[in-house]
Order: C-alpha cells, then sequence, then structure tokens
C-alpha cells in the first residue's frame, strides 16, 4: 500500500494538501516501511497558481491531475484539506486521514498501529 503526505519540509505533514510544497509517499508492507520517496507538488491548482487567478472559478478546479500524480496511493494523510477534494477522494476509493499529528514519521506509525485520530469534519469549504 502507498500512503500520500502533503509536506514543505518532507518532515512535517501540511496543514493544506493542494498548496504543499510537495508530497512524501510511503511504500508499507504488512506492518513495515519498504519505501519512501519525496514527489514535489507541480500538479495541484493552488501549486499552479490558481488560487491568485481571477478566473478560479472557470477552470473547474478539476482535481484529475492529482489523482493522476497519485494514482498508486491507496491512503492519503494531510493536516487538512478542501471538502470538495476530500469528497472527490472518497470516491476514488482513496482512504483521506485529516489528522492534528505534524510529524510525518510518526503519522505513518500511528497509521501502521490504527491510532491515528482522524478528523474529517475539520475539511474547509472552498
Amino acid at each position: 500500500m502507498k500512503i500520500a503526505i502533503p509536506t514543505n519540509d518532507q518532515k512535517t505533514v501540511s496543514a493544506h494538501f493542494g498548496r504543499t510544497a510537495g508530497f512524501m509517499i510511503y511504500n508499507i508492507e504488512g506492518t513495515k516501511i519498504i519505501g519512501k520517496e519525496y514527489r514535489p507538488n507541480n500538479f495541484t491548482g493552488h501549486a499552479q497558481g490558481w488560487h491568485n487567478d481571477e478566473n478560479h472559478g472557470e477552470h473547474q478546479h478539476s482535481h484529475s491531475d492529482i489523482f493522476r500524480a497519485l494514482a498508486e496511493c491507496t491512503t492519503v494523510i494531510a493536516g487538512g484539506m478542501g471538502r470538495r477534494l476530500y469528497t472527490d477522494f472518497e470516491q476514488q476509493k482513496i482512504k483521506v486521514f485529516v489528522t492534528q499529528e505534524s510529524n510525518i514519521e510518526k503519522a505513518v506509525e500511528l497509521f501502521i498501529k490504527n491510532e491515528l485520530d482522524n478528523e474529517p469534519d475539520k475539511c474547509c469549504e472552498h
């Protein structure tokens, strides 16, 4: 299983999925981390400057680039994200954890132990 975690420094969980600098991708087998990699965020709308674009509403705010870039990931751990993205992940059968845990390694450890907090009500409306 692969887990995607938004991060600005490769150590802490980003508070906003779409505005993050990149993503740590963890490959988990059973209860072990068997690999990890960093992917720069060059595919979310906010990373491409859409949040500053006066035509923000006209581009349909599609999440298809995110799903393509993270296609092999079955789980996302984030500090926050928009409600629509959260719903789109659910429709793609990708499990989302909105956590208060800020340390990536600790979040993955808690996830593996099935102890990671999940607060989907913390998603923002945008």
